[in-house]
């Protein structure tokens, strides 16, 4: 069966433009019937479900690319995938929606929330807002595996281990500013905050490396939500936190 455009558009719930744009990127290109006009088929149709998927996932378009026409691209293998992900989507907005039905009833009936039940409430909530103002770029420069291995982590996080993070969030800032206050991002104090940036990242990723290090604070200082959120402590600071964090690894 062929679809013109417009029909494909409305069968998986994409605009026209999108598909004309996947069209221009190269990414899905229809197939051309006897008489002229463009359509897709159903190996077209199977193609553009798996770049639905991956950008569910948070896949730039760059990337579902390359994928798509990798020598050693398997859809079955990719529809697992995607399978997988999907499912640990729902268990966690599974537990999200028992968080709120927990607080629901406790609201209605008077009774009191244990501190472990707010505190999975809180960590979902959290989880949530990350990925809605961050996910792209995280997922982008990491990946979508090393997000959700990130995420996992935080959302394994103890109450006592969260708290700990914190305190180590406190003192990380505390150091940064009197680093940047004498001036030297290799003094005995910068090396400290780069030491305690490092402490605190370890408790969020599912591993450490310096690259993934010096990734971050460039990330800091390329994209302004972030160095808004730490020039806070002090203008110029996230520069100064990168400079720092680089200067250590090096």
């Amino acid at each position: 069966m062929y679809y013109t455009t417009k029909q494909l558009a409305s069968l998986a719930g994409v605009s026209t433009r999108t598909l004309r744009w996947y069209d221009k990127q190269g990414l899905l290109q229809p197939s051309r019937q006897d008489n002229g006009y463009r359509s897709y088929d159903s190996s077209d149709v199977d193609r553009l479900q798996h770049i639905l998927f991956y950008r569910e996932m948070g896949l730039p378009l760059e990337d579902i690319h390359t994928l798509l026409r990798s020598e050693s691209f398997d859809a079955t293998e990719a529809l697992y995938d995607h399978l997988a992900a999907l499912k640990e989507r729902r268990a966690q907005l599974d537990r999200l929606i028992v968080t709120v039905e927990e607080t629901i009833v406790s609201k209605e009936k008077g009774t009191t929330m244990s501190d472990a039940q707010k505190f999975e409430a809180f960590k979902q909530k959290a989880l949530r807002e990350n990925e809605e103002k961050y996910g792209e770029e995280i997922r982008e420069k990491y990946g979508d595996e090393t997000v959700r291995a990130s995420n996992t982590k935080f959302a394994g996080l103890s109450e006592e281990q969260y708290q700990q993070s914190e305190q180590v969030r406190e003192l990380f800032e505390q150091t940064l500013k009197q680093a940047f206050e004498q001036g030297d991002c290799t003094g005995a104090q910068a090396v400290e905050a780069a030491k305690l940036h490092k402490q605190w990242l370890s408790f969020f990723w599912p591993s450490y490396s310096p690259e993934a290090h010096k990734g971050v604070t460039q990330m800091y200082v390329d994209d302004e939500r972030f160095t808004q959120h730490y020039d806070r402590i002090a203008p110029g600071i996230t520069v100064f936190l990168r400079d720092s964090v680089w200067a250590w690894l090096d």
